[in-house]
């Protein structure tokens, strides 16, 4: 039996799958549906076309509606609330009647170094490439013709929240990945927003930035209702019933921290997938550093953010080959299967990968500078070229760049990281993740049990937040006593060993370093 009314709703667009997951009354997931996508490098610009998220959107919920089918044997006409998150950052502009005015620029692009640094130095305040106000500033100084009919700015997450609800609304966390945030009034900054209409007032534009930004919302407040258009966006089978409670809308980061509990002054985070970035909720300000963003939680405390572009897209391409090689060979065997078995290779390498290197940019990486990536694997003619050794190497090489970032953290802004939490692909594999990512930062590192399910799931406690929170109880109090007192996790410490192996694996990255930015300027 199922009580559909008791069910609240997380969808998460992420940057290689769109996942929904549907939670009951307890936040226990109970069915969920996704589909698999990719973003397209064109003409310079990585994007996903409209008709990708439209279709890509409508089939991850058809195929949450074949889950519950199957598993309660009921229609999923309504539940207790939505919320939509996808991956922070970007561009999406539109004019007054929704009319799509440029191409989605998603946060991979490392397109935007001149407006980035401009605004930081104008700001006094980090402004990464990724952001849409660098985005949209870097359009300004490329002199875009689309700017004068400009009216809405937006994420991929809001624009999704904008076509179920009717609404230009986004959550705090979203909206610190769009401009930078006064976490005092839970709003764009003001002073900072007043610096820039100065900055480009004589370019004429008939808006000023804040009418062309969503609303700011904190989680627990209303976002919205389904609209009946918006319930057919969703679901054109025509199931699905308007007047749905939605949640204000999230970005990954955000949905990463409610996952894992991690929304409370000294708690940390690591999501790991086609991207990875380390979140510590701060109770300080910082100083300007390029390799660390200022964001919020979804409740508006400041975040201290290190975002690296580049994760596991080139383990990804590895495990394609060897899945390949098996197949020429006349092996069938599942890719998660593969997965596991070369994760687990991984434990049995050397500590400092025994003379091998990697660089696993697939893009630029702003946190080293590289405005484009070229994935690149080497090694000494003396090395230990084995599998698990090899296989050591990838792995670390996609911690290496957060790792050079939370030194920054860790070093200059004295931040004291106890334990982490981490969700996300890489940390699929029991204990494997786990013990590389605890050699990197030396502290440890636990995974929840709902670990696997990420950032819908987050965004589904976000929207049972709105529907059922207690008077005057915040997202803090709420996640931790009515979400996660009981919940099951692993912790894993590395060992000594692996801490300095990891340590000289880095040296060796950073001095190396020459050979990946030489590779991106002649291949």
């Amino acid at each position: 039996m199922i009580d559909l009314e008791n069910t609240v709703l997380g969808i998460e667009l992420g940057s290689t799958r769109i996942k929904a997951v549907l939670i009951d009354g307890d936040h226990i997931p109970i069915a969920s549906g996704d589909h698999e996508w990719e973003n397209r490098l064109v003409d310079g610009v990585w994007t996903y076309s409209m008709e990708d998220i439209h279709t890509g959107l409508r089939a991850c919920f058809a195929d949450l509606k074949r889950d519950v089918r199957e598993k309660f044997g009921v229609r999923l006409t309504a539940v207790g609330a939505i919320g939509v998150s996808a991956m922070m950052h970007g561009y999406l502009p539109f004019d007054r009647d929704m009319r799509q005015l440029a191409e989605f620029r998603t946060w991979r692009n490392t397109i935007t170094g001149q407006a980035a640094a401009e605004l930081t130095e104008l700001f006094g305040f980090n402004i990464p490439q990724r952001w849409s106000i660098a985005h949209l500033y870097q359009a300004i100084l490329n002199g875009e013709e689309h700017l004068p009919r400009l009216a809405h700015l937006t994420t991929l997450a809001g624009y999704i929240h904008y076509e179920l609800t009717g609404r230009h609304v986004m959550g705090v966390g979203e909206a610190a990945g769009m401009f930078p945030i006064d976490s005092e009034k839970c709003d764009y900054d003001r002073r900072m927003a007043d610096e820039f209409d100065e900055l480009i007032a004589q370019r004429g534009f008939p808006w000023k930035l804040r009418d062309v930004l969503p609303q700011v919302l904190a989680a627990g407040e209303n976002g919205g209702t389904l609209t009946a258009e918006g319930a057919k966006f969703l679901d054109p089978d025509g199931d699905l019933l308007p007047g749905i409670p939605v949640a204000p809308c999230e970005g990954d980061a955000g949905t990463g921290m409610a996952a894992t509990n991690s929304v409370r002054v000294g708690t940390g985070n690591v999501s790991a997938g086609t991207s990875d970035f380390a979140m510590v909720v701060v109770d300080k300000p910082l100083g300007v550093h390029r390799e660390i963003d200022m964001v919020t939680t979804p409740a508006g405390a400041p975040v201290a953010m290190v975002h690296c572009n580049n994760c596991t897209s080139d383990i990804n391409a590895w495990v394609n080959l060897f899945g390949e090689f098996a197949g020429a060979a006349g092996i069938k065997i599942d890719r998660g299967e593969l997965f596991t078995l070369l994760f687990k290779k991984a434990l049995e390498g050397e500590p400092d990968c025994g003379g091998l290197m990697s660089y696993n940019y697939f893009s630029g990486e702003g946190v080293t500078d590289l405005d484009e990536g070229r994935p690149l694997f080497t090694r000494a003619p003396d090395a230990k070229m084995t599998l698990a050794n090899f296989m050591r190497t990838h792995l670390l090489s996609a911690l290496a760049t957060l790792k050079i970032g939370l030194d920054i953290l860790t070093g200059e802004e004295k931040v004291e990281i106890k334990r982490l939490y981490g969700h996300g692909g890489f940390f699929k594999t029991p204990g494997v993740g786990q013990r590389m990512l605890s050699a990197a930062v030396g502290v440890p590192v636990s995974v929840m049990e709902t670990a696997g399910e990420g950032g819908p799931y987050g965004m589904a406690l976000l929207a049972a937040f709105m529907l059922r929170r207690g008077k005057d109880e915040t997202l803090e109090d709420y996640l931790e006593n009515r979400v996660f007192g009981s919940a099951r996790s692993s912790t894993l410490t590395a060992d000594k060993t692996d801490i300095d192996g990891f340590n000289a694996f880095l040296e060796k990255y950073v001095s190396a370093m020459p050979v990946e930015r030489l590779a991106a300027r002649l291949i």
